[in-house]
């Protein structure tokens, strides 16, 4: 029963060509949302500050990752318990359309990340006359 508990609270995490298996705790909530005119992708970072998180745009795919470490005087504390040592988290998320790599902006507040990705304006369609007789 207790395997069958583990197992339900993983998930699948695919980075690049390879993926692994995650617990929901490891992995980082993202909601994406598709408005006219611009992706917008909010993310739970708590217990992260700006300068921990890492965002890169490439193609179709929005990568994030946040890592910081806990830097403690352990010989001035006397620890009960000590958990908090290093802490990590990545994702990647396929966007549908491609983005304005330069117009991307984020902001962070109260340990909610958000990602603004405009996406790239569409030309028309032409149509094309065909010449001959």
């Amino acid at each position: 029963m207790s395997r069958q508990f583990d197992d339900t609270s993983r998930m699948w995490e695919s980075d690049g060509p390879f993926g692994r298996w995650t617990s929901a705790a490891e992995a980082m909530a993202i909601d994406l949302v598709d408005r006219d005119d611009e992706f917008v992708a909010t993310v739970d970072l708590p217990g992260f500050e700006r300068d921990d998180i890492d965002i890169q745009i490439t193609d179709h795919t929005l990568r994030i990752e946040a890592e910081h470490e806990e830097t403690l005087d352990e010989e001035e504390e006397r620890f009960i318990r000590h958990e908090r040592r290093h802490e990590s988290t990545k994702r990647s998320i396929r966007l549908p359309e491609e983005v304005d790599k330069d117009g991307v902006k984020a902001h962070m507040k109260n340990g909610v990340l958000t990602v603004t990705l405009p996406k790239l304006a569409t030309e028309a369609a032409r149509n094309i006359e065909i010449e001959g007789t």
